[in-house]
């Protein structure tokens, strides 16, 4: 006769497991696995077949504080197994970060107790794939950030900005590689009511990731001055919305070293070699 179980009880299964990470002792969440248990982890090529190679795997990923919970659960019951597969969401108590998968549990019942005896964890291939972004999209990119430049709030300014962004001012040598340091510099910037316009702008457009180079000039609201300035702004694809990864900005420099020779372009000098031609 089978091992009775109710779907309930099968979820809960789970709570086992995620009580385990929550111990951060690998031993432990190896443990939850059956004798010939089968881990295919999320973040390893390698297939863990074996206690100690569930282990290794755990000793690794523990060290991000992962605590799991269930969004989308599917339960089948057979006789002495369980099936649960579905999404979760684990949160990474050593960054805050929140990161979907997809799961498969088959748990088998083995020396009086429930067991892990199959775990496959997959990334959300959806979420892996290129966000698409065309070039006018690009460069209204810039709106979103000059529009939070004219809440004069340094706050919705620096939220324009990724995690892990750096941030090279016009008119500070500090790089800004932080929340903190940014909002710090639009702090002072922001009492100029400045107000962004793009003037010249070239766009390039990769994976999940895109710049927007160029000359834009700002009209300062408390003065009056106009300044122009050279810019790049690096965007990447992050939590749903496009984030400034990188932005560098810079007076336009003929104005303090004295004019530079313009480049020749293309078509003169075809001109010029047809005639010695």
């Amino acid at each position: 006769m089978g091992k009775p179980i109710t779907e309930s009880e099968v979820r809960d299964l789970f709570q086992v497991w995620n009580g385990a990470l929550a111990t951060l002792d690998p031993k432990k969440v190896a443990s939850c696995y059956a004798k010939e248990g089968v881990l295919l982890p999320t973040v390893s090529d390698v297939p863990r077949s074996d206690f100690a190679g569930i282990e290794d795997y755990f000793t690794s990923f523990l060290t991000k504080k992962p605590q799991g919970e269930i969004l989308q659960s599917e339960v089948t019951i057979g006789h002495n197994w369980a099936q649960d597969v579905g999404i979760y969401e684990f949160t990474f108590g050593a960054t805050g970060d929140k990161v979907k998968g997809r799961y498969s549990f088959v748990y088998v019942f083995e020396d009086g107790e429930w067991k892990i005896s199959h775990h496959h964890s997959s990334v959300m291939p959806e979420e892996n794939s290129a966000k698409k972004i065309t070039k006018g999209e690009v460069q209204n990119l810039f709106q979103l950030w000059n529009n939070a430049l004219a809440t004069e709030d340094p706050d919705a300014v620096a939220k324009r900005y990724s995690k892990n962004a750096c941030l090279l001012p016009t008119v500070s040598d500090v790089p800004r590689t932080d929340y903190d340091l940014i909002k710090d510099y639009f702090v002072g910037f922001l009492k100029k009511k400045p107000q962004g316009k793009i003037l010249e702008s070239n766009v390039t457009i990769g994976h999940n990731t895109c710049s927007d180079v160029g000359i834009y000039e700002f009209t300062m609201g408390a003065t009056g001055d106009k300044v122009k300035g050279r810019y790049s702004f690096v965007y990447v694809w992050e939590d749903g919305e496009w984030k400034i990864n990188h932005h560098h900005s810079s007076v336009m420099p003929e104005a303090w070293l004295g004019a530079a020779p313009k480049p020749v372009k293309k078509n003169i000098v075809k001109r010029i070699l047809a005639k010695l031609n």
